[in-house]
């Protein structure tokens, strides 16, 4: 790192070897900080090395604390040419030979420095419980760079500067905005504290914001990203427990019922539905049996009426039979005996076919009441078909109510008899907008079934003949 010349003083290699800086003072190998002058005595010859991402200042004790500024990358041997403000400061009475007393910093110009930190043991509370404080920590990262040098040592001293140094500076600021996003971000956005954790974006844009103004006002620091990495609950503190209890495993619970609710329900429905169908095809299959029953009566209507019939005429026949013997013996004189009775004969038949004639009638009409009866099941059963097995019901006895629009205003509800009468005074029109319900619009009285009513108005009489 340094050798011998033979006119004196050492030849020293300046470099800066570290990973990770902000600010560090160069000094001769095995020598501490401010320890001995040699460590700012520099030949001029010395070999200096700044690498890419940093820069190096040669503070001069002479005069104002001048300095010289040299931008990585850069190899050289030091001389007049690239410290022309050293050249200035000590003329050619040294003639490049004699040493120099300046300090040698190096600047970590990284456009990626970063520092990571955590925001460990506070409380944030749930806004529907806030006596219920939960232990939170906050872990991220802080990515910066030094923009401004000039800016950054003004702020904090050319000094030997070291990032645990800066870290310990931003401690309280970056503690004190990452506190506020997280306390308050429960109650900004109405939800629980057991939700914190899904809200990281959220509280990174809460925080990145004032905490860079701050590290530009007042560190010199310009902060390129701010990473919120984990918002971490105490899930082991009683607070924890008892509100997750209240309110995650409740919730859990109430959609669990809620689920079982519904299961008990779609089964019900299914057994309801199973009750209705075989319900109906019972009613089905009785309906089909009956109107089967009553075709078969039908069918045989006529061969049941002519079995009447006879048996009418075969009453009638042992009527007459009875009704000659208790007429007489035959000639006249009455008797116990049989005999031939004319009249008898006569009564019997006409009462036996006026009896005949009535029961073939009865059966006519109990057969036009079974065609109806079979005809009407029919009807119902061909209705259940279309109508899923339910009979649509009655139409209604009411009258429609209608109501009249006349100059803007609407008068009603009158009956179709009241609208009669209006049609007769004149009152009503052709042209007067009417309404009932069931009518999606209201519509002219001409273009509705009440223009019949119409028709049947006497048309007005002839106007009077002139006078002459």
């Amino acid at each position: 790192m340094f050798s011998k010349k033979a006119n004196g003083g050492m030849i020293n290699v300046i470099r800066c070897d570290l990973k990770e800086y902000l600010v560090w003072k160069w000094r001769p190998k095995n020598q501490e900080v401010n320890t001995t002058t040699r460590e700012n005595a520099i030949r001029w010859g010395s070999s200096l090395r700044v690498k890419d991402g940093e820069m190096a200042i040669f503070v001069y004790s002479q005069g104002d604390k001048s300095h010289d500024v040299i931008y990585g990358p850069c190899d050289k041997k030091l001389d007049t040419a690239n410290l022309p403000v050293l050249a200035n400061l000590l003329g050619l009475a040294y003639n490049g030979n004699s040493p120099f007393q300046a300090e040698v910093y190096f600047i970590n110009l990284a456009l990626n420095i970063q520092i990571h930190f955590a925001v460990v043991d506070f409380d944030i509370f749930d806004p529907r419980y806030p006596e219920m404080g939960i232990p939170c920590i906050v872990r991220g990262t802080m990515t910066f760079n030094i923009k401004d040098y000039k800016e950054f040592i003004k702020n904090n001293r050319l000094i030997n500067f070291e990032l645990m140094d800066f870290k310990n500076q931003v401690k309280s600021a970056v503690m004190r905005y990452v506190k506020s996003a997280v306390i308050s971000l429960p109650k900004k956005q109405n939800i629980s504290v057991m939700q914190i954790e899904s809200q990281i974006l959220e509280i990174n844009d809460l925080v990145k914001e004032p905490l860079s103004k701050r590290l530009s006002e007042d560190f010199g620091i310009n902060l390129r990203g701010l990473d919120i990495e984990a918002v971490e609950l105490n899930k082991q503190s009683q607070n924890y427990i008892d509100l997750k209890r209240m309110t995650v495993d409740i919730q859990r619970d109430q959609t669990l019922a809620q689920a079982q609710l519904n299961l008990q329900n779609m089964y019900d429905s299914q057994k309801m539905n199973k009750e209705n169908l075989s319900e109906s095809m019972r009613i089905q299959r009785e309906e089909t049996q009956r109107a089967q029953r009553l075709k078969s009566e039908q069918t045989h209507l006529g061969a049941h009426s002519v079995d009447v019939q006879g048996d009418v005429m075969k009453t009638a026949a042992r009527s007459m039979g009875q009704m000659n013997g208790s007429f007489g013996d035959g000639n006249g004189k009455g008797g116990s005996g049989g005999g031939f009775n004319p009249g008898g004969m006569m009564a019997g038949m006409m009462m036996g076919g006026a009896v005949g004639q009535q029961m073939a009638g009865m059966m006519n009409q109990m057969g036009q009441q079974m065609n109806q009866q079979y005809q009407q099941g029919q009807q119902q059963y061909q209705q259940q078909q279309v109508y899923g097995g339910q009979v649509p019901p009655p139409p209604p006895q009411m009258g429609a109510q209608y109501f009249v629009s006349t100059n803007g205003q609407t008068q009603g509800p009158y009956n179709v008899q009241a609208m009669a009468n209006l049609v007769k005074t004149g009152f009503l029109t052709p042209d007067t907008y009417i309404w009932k319900q069931g009518m999606a619009n209201w519509a002219f009285a001409k273009d509705t079934e009440l223009n019949q009513l119409f028709m049947q108005t006497t048309p007005p009489p002839p106007p009077p003949p002139p006078v002459k």
